[in-house]
């Protein structure tokens, strides 16, 4: 007698793995590309390498806010999709394209601000014009940021990331090839060193997005979800958009402009300590963009089943992920205590420095403290991600933004005040994470989440 197999169990870990593997894929390209970015230019010296680290995150920092409102329209379209009304799924991208066309302008205003920051920050005077030649690139590029993050959160709203996954392939793939090219200086270009890799970076980003707007005006495409009914502005879904993505926005511009302080505070504390926290945080962004992937997995399948009234499903799915989270960060955490010296490693200047040297040791010991807190990394993005998902962005926003500005005031009271060694202060760090942790499983346990209701808001 033949046996007919059983389907996968709607919010189980077979369900979870379909959508977050390629999420997960994804955001390990990125962190590919900027851990390659970083690599090479490494090769040229501690400076440029220092230089790319703080100029990156400081571009990244003025997109934030609105990286984080236009990628609500993944929880946004996963409800819209799972309460049956695929033909507004369309509508909530035209709204974060129009977002996105509105937020360039506000960004290249901000630009002379960031100068003011890395002037008042005390970087070392020979990486100041390094971090701000590199961040002035990469932010007149910013426009193409945020349209593909509006694409790559529809894909992975309707829950097809396997888009998602080939568009950062193909980012990585540009990005790395042209900046092989470009900061050394091959094929007959001249080279270019940290131009190079900031030129890279916005042409990876050219041809990811290239890719989303093809599969996104596909012929299939385009009939399911009425694209071309869809090219207009709508007052309800721009609102609904601005009122439940603003807090997550908020939260990552905050939580950003608190990171890159904090790191802005350990480079202050000398070229030594800037070269360690460099390296260290090279690879915490290996053990930690990848569960990016996962969190945008639970939040498409908790929006999904909430706007399909199954809230037992949505929590079954969350579930799921921090078992994935778990399985990834727990292996992170072996080699992190088992070969910190070998990662450190890696990033030795193909000239022999005094200042990797100096740093070496420090950089060992900071990386395996690491290892106390990637658990915890794991158990604040799964539970955010599901929080999110349900609508409870307020809640999250105001957690997460007290979190680390609390951690901002104790750095600068560590290392400023009382000049403690930077051991000490990173510890600190580890500590602060781990508190979050709890509080995030703490609001999920509470089951307020499952009680919001995002599509039936406003009637539409």
């Amino acid at each position: 007698m033949k046996v007919r197999r059983k389907s996968k169990r709607p919010g189980g870990l077979r369900e979870m793995l379909t959508i977050s593997l390629p999420m997960v894929v994804s955001h390990g390209c990125e962190t590919a590309m900027t851990f390659t970015d970083r690599l090479f230019l490494s090769v040229l010296g501690p400076l440029p390498m220092n230089a790319a680290m703080i100029g990156g995150l400081t571009s990244f920092m003025l997109m934030t806010f609105f990286i984080g409102l236009i990628g609500y329209v993944t929880a946004l379209v996963a409800q819209y999709l799972g309460s049956g009304k695929r033909d507004r799924c369309a509508l909530v991208l035209t709204q974060a394209v129009l977002l996105a066309l509105f937020a360039y302008p506000v960004i290249l205003a901000l630009r002379p601000l960031a100068h003011l920051l890395f002037e008042g920050m005390g970087s070392p005077l020979e990486q100041l014009h390094l971090q701000q030649l590199y961040f002035d690139i990469l932010v007149y590029g910013s426009i193409l940021v945020l349209l593909k993050t509006a694409f790559s959160s529809f894909f992975s709203g309707i829950g097809r990331t396997r888009v998602v996954m080939l568009a950062a392939l193909t980012t990585m793939s540009v990005n790395m090839a042209v900046n092989y090219v470009l900061i050394f200086g091959h094929l007959g270009f001249p080279a270019l060193g940290l131009r190079g890799a900031a030129y890279g970076t916005l042409t990876g980003s050219l041809c990811g997005f290239l890719v989303l707007i093809a599969r996104y005006l596909r012929g299939k495409n385009r009939r399911d979800f009425k694209i071309a009914d869809s090219i207009y502005f709508e007052r309800g879904v721009m609102l609904k958009l601005l009122r439940f993505g603003s807090p997550a926005g908020l939260e990552m511009f905050l939580n950003i402009l608190a990171f890159t302080l904090l790191i802005l505070l350990f480079h202050s504390a000398g070229p030594v300590t800037a070269t360690a926290v460099t390296i260290v945080f090279n690879w915490d962004m290996v053990s930690f963009v990848p569960l990016l992937g996962i969190q945008i997995g639970v939040v498409s399948l908790v929006g999904r089943y909430l706007g399909a009234g199954k809230p037992d499903t949505a929590a079954r799915a969350t579930r799921s992920g921090l078992k994935m989270a778990w399985c990834y960060s727990s292996f992170i955490l072996v080699i992190f205590v088992a070969v910190p010296d070998l990662l450190v490693g890696v990033f030795q200047p193909r000239v022999p420095d005094s200042l990797y040297l100096q740093a070496y040791p420090l950089a060992v010991s900071m990386l395996r403290l690491a290892a106390l807190y990637v658990l915890a990394d794991a158990t604040i993005v799964v539970f955010s991600g599901t929080l999110r998902g349900a609508g409870d962005t307020f809640w999250t926003m105001c957690m997460s933004v007290l979190m680390h500005w609390l951690l901002v005031l104790l750095l600068f009271v560590l290392l400023k005040l009382l000049a403690l060694p930077p051991l000490h202060a990173w510890l600190a760090v580890i500590l602060f994470f781990l508190l979050a942790g709890v509080a995030f499983y703490a609001r999920y346990r509470s089951g307020r989440w499952k009680n919001i209701d995002l599509v039936r808001a406003d009637g539409a």
